[in-house]
């Protein structure tokens, strides 16, 4: 298992978890889902700036570099209701998807360049193995290497499991825009939650704040590889 920066060639597997969402359930608002060729264009584009990240479970363990380091290539779902599988399996198996996390811009104006959106999607086989916890704490830990200071993530309503991943890892709820959203015969509710990526008493109004760096200026570095692999010991193996 480990959690990695996604690449383009990983559309097939991360639309294969989102295709079922969108088309059956409300948790995504989008009407039909995106194809293969999208989806890499999707990734492409977020990572021009934000992270964009996937946990890669089954095959062989990645290999260890002279420095110890894993070797490979560097709205709101939950972990509920998932079959365990075969664990040995899982490890035998050919590399799989088995969740993916990303960042994105809150809103286009200048003044909100220091705060992003975030969404985690998991497969429905790997619920209740700490995939969602485990991606969430490796984006947050590249954001703030990034220098982000703000995460938003929105929740399409009732989601209990989901709100709960979310109040776990420290988000606090903001407001709910009510019957925002029509779809699957009626108005939905979305909530939406903040996480403060950093402390906000080290704020000061009188001082700017450092510019955030695109996600091209830390990659390949320690720093970016220790933030990367953050979250990998709340995934269960």
């Amino acid at each position: 298992m480990q959690i990695r920066l996604a690449e383009q060639a990983d559309a097939p597997g991360i639309r294969a978890i989102y295709a079922p969402v969108v088309e059956h359930t409300v948790i995504s608002f989008e009407a039909d889902p995106p194809s293969e060729a999208e989806v890499a264009d999707r990734v492409a584009d977020t990572l021009a700036e934000y992270p964009w990240l996937v946990c890669e479970i089954g095959g062989d363990e990645p290999g260890v570099d002279e420095d110890g380091r894993n070797a490979g290539s560097g709205r709101g779902e939950d972990d509920r209701g998932a079959e365990s599988g075969d664990d040995e399996d899982d490890r035998n198996a050919e590399p799989e998807i088995a969740g993916y996390a990303y960042a994105g811009r809150h809103r286009k104006r200048d003044g909100y360049r220091w705060s992003v959106d975030v969404s985690v999607y998991v497969a429905e086989r790997h619920r209740r193995k700490g995939v969602a916890r485990g991606l969430y704490q490796s984006l947050f830990e590249v954001l703030r290497l990034q220098g982000f200071h703000n995460a938003y993530a929105g929740i399409a309503l009732p989601n209990e499991a989901s709100v709960g991943l979310h109040e776990s890892l420290g988000f606090e709820p903001v407001g709910v825009y009510e019957s925002v959203g029509y779809k699957r015969g009626a108005w939905r509710d979305v909530g939406w939650w903040q996480l403060a990526l950093r402390d906000r008493s080290e704020r000061p109004a009188s001082h700017p704040p450092d510019e955030p760096r695109p996600l091209p200026e830390v990659l390949g570095t320690p720093a970016f590889e220790t933030a990367v692999s953050a979250g990998e010991p709340a995934v269960e193996p």
